[in-house]
């Protein structure tokens, strides 16, 4: 049996990640590719149980930038462990609402944790396993939380001041930058024409893979 593929999405809030995500399931249905979904935070149970500390907005107490970074990396260690890598390793393919990028672009530059920080706590947790494709959906922070706001309530994140966001994205292109496993993708992009992108970049990546077009 080979070993399935991670595919990871990408971008700041309102940059179009469920519709992105549903349009990879589809061309994954198209080609016949056992898959499963997951999300960051979260995923298993326990993440789940930490994604809701790190999302609510109501703490008694103020959940400081220390805290938030390493529950980030301990619900991810949990995913990666007990869903993602038994599914891969079993030749399904992982499609990843969020992974390591985010923490990247989130704690990392949103942050300003320095690099030589993440790389440690990546380092522990993630011992160097990495997506196979992650997709960058770029949007303008102001055009992103805007779309966010129209949605309802946001979360603890989602209420930062829009300069957090601006540190977030211009992390996000930094990487994507020098990271040939990732694609940037105009998220500003009337809706069609995003997804266009997307069929083009993993209909392309999965024909590298060996998958035959059905």
């Amino acid at each position: 049996m080979s070993q399935g593929k991670f595919i990871v999405v990408e971008g700041i809030e309102g940059a179009g990640k469920s519709s992105a995500i549903a349009v990879i399931e589809s061309i994954l249905e198209q080609h016949h590719i056992s898959y499963i979904k997951t999300r960051e935070p979260g995923g298993t149970p326990l993440a789940e149980s930490l994604r809701d500390i790190v999302k609510s907005a109501s703490h008694k107490e103020e959940l400081t930038q220390e805290t938030e970074l390493l529950l980030m990396y301990a619900s991810r260690s949990q995913l990666l462990a007990n869903r993602i890598l038994p599914a891969l390793k079993q030749g399904q393919w992982v499609i990843g609402d969020r992974h390591d990028l985010s923490s990247r672009a989130y704690q990392g530059g949103g942050r300003n944790f320095d690099d030589d920080i993440m790389n440690a706590i990546a380092d522990v947790t993630l011992k160097g396993f990495s997506p196979d494709l992650t997709l960058y959906l770029d949007i303008d922070p102001e055009l992103g939380l805007s779309r966010a706001k129209a949605r309802g309530e946001l979360d603890r994140i989602e209420l930062e001041k829009i300069e957090f966001f601006h540190r977030v994205r211009n992390k996000y292109c930094q990487i994507a930058d020098q990271d040939k496993k990732i694609t940037t993708i105009d998220a500003s992009q009337e809706m069609k024409a995003v997804h266009d992108d997307i069929r083009h970049v993993v209909g392309r990546f999965i024909t590298s893979m060996g998958v035959a077009a059905s």
